[in-house]
């Protein structure tokens, strides 16, 4: 994914999304073009999010919101650092050695999407807690333990791609760089202890906690609605059916981690395959590795559309600002009319 500029024979940058270039651009415009649209989506995005979580203190209620509001500071982070790239390919005088800042770029963006990863697999960890034991959750989830929770979880992040800057290269997020293209390769056994340390275990977890809370969620509907059924008969009336009441949250939160694996899929499969010399493609590598870093903006939106409570938030923010912003206008009118008289008085 060498989107670095490599000058050729006639003198024009060589980019590998360039469709075609005008004569006065030298950079890699198209990939400058989709990096700072998610960088400017992503930032806008989750910085939204993290104001609608305090803002509305009934979001707060929910102890996945703890994981949800890391998830949001992790993909903020995400799209700050897109700005070293697209520094890059703009030629952005950089301080430090291309490599060191390449290697110090691939870490940070491989520690953010390990927490979020990581964050997803406590969320449904959570979700299951909470439906397989209710009477006891309060006292099983704290929210001390939570933050100790967050608080490994960055931790073990940091230290599962630390080998990176002897062992290899932990994916592709630096390759806008030509020095992580062409010298910073990537070694098999650094690719099986990512996948052995972190996918697997994640991908594992997500899917037997979600799979048993959308079975449990349906025999439990399945029971209530037999009980209303054999009620309302008695009664002379006829029930309706009851979804269970966990199960509309549950499918918020199984949303953003589809979406989540649908995105990362691709980058995780070319992952695999460049690393063990079965497949090397630089263009795949880009467009995976960015369709990715685009989840980091997918979250805010399926939240923001699926959440009655943070809809709710968001308006309540909108309209704060609304009002600041009426207040402001109002303010400024006055003192303008105010100014205008007393102008006006002295010329009297």
């Amino acid at each position: 994914m060498n989107s670095s500029l490599v000058g050729n024979q006639s003198g024009r940058p060589f980019c590998l999304l360039a469709i075609s270039y005008l004569e006065t651009i030298n950079f890699c415009l198209l990939e400058v073009v989709i990096i700072v649209f998610l960088m400017v989506l992503i930032i806008s995005g989750n910085i939204i999010v993290i104001f609608v979580f305090h803002c509305a203190p009934l979001l707060n209620h929910h102890t996945t919101s703890y994981f949800i509001q890391t998830m949001a500071y992790a993909d903020l982070l995400v799209g700050v650092s897109c700005l070293v790239p697209s520094l890059s390919l703009l030629h952005y005088p950089i301080v430090l050695s291309e490599s060191l800042v390449c290697q110090i770029f691939g870490y940070v963006v491989s520690v953010l999407k390990s927490v979020s990863m990581a964050s997803l697999a406590c969320i449904s960890i959570d979700r299951y807690i909470a439906i397989t034991k209710p009477l006891t959750y309060n006292t099983l989830v704290t929210p001390w333990r939570l933050r100790i929770c967050i608080l490994i979880i960055w931790l073990y992040s940091c230290l599962v791609f630390l080998p990176s800057f002897h062992w290899g290269k932990p994916g592709y997020h630096g390759d806008v760089f030509q020095w992580c293209a062409n010298s910073w390769s990537t070694d098999p056994y650094f690719t099986l202890f990512i996948v052995v340390m972190l996918y697997a275990p994640a991908a594992f977890i997500v899917c037997f906690t979600y799979f048993n809370i959308f079975r449990i969620c349906q025999q439990h509907t399945k029971e209530i609605n037999e009980r209303r059924v054999r009620f309302s008969s008695q009664d002379g009336e006829a029930g309706e059916a009851q979804p269970c009441p966990d199960k509309r949250y549950a499918m918020v939160l199984f949303r953003i981690t589809s979406v989540f694996y649908i995105l990362w899929l691709p980058y995780i499969i070319y992952f695999l395959l460049e690393s063990s010399n079965v497949y090397s493609n630089r263009v795949a590598s880009f467009l995976t590795t960015w369709l990715a870093i685009s989840n980091s903006f997918c979250n805010c939106v399926i939240y923001s559309l699926s959440n009655s409570v943070f809809q709710k938030g968001l308006k309540r923010l909108s309209g704060a600002i609304c009002a600041s912003c009426t207040r402001q206008r109002v303010a400024k009118d006055s003192s303008t009319s105010r100014s205008k008289r007393s102008s006006n008085g002295c010329h009297v």
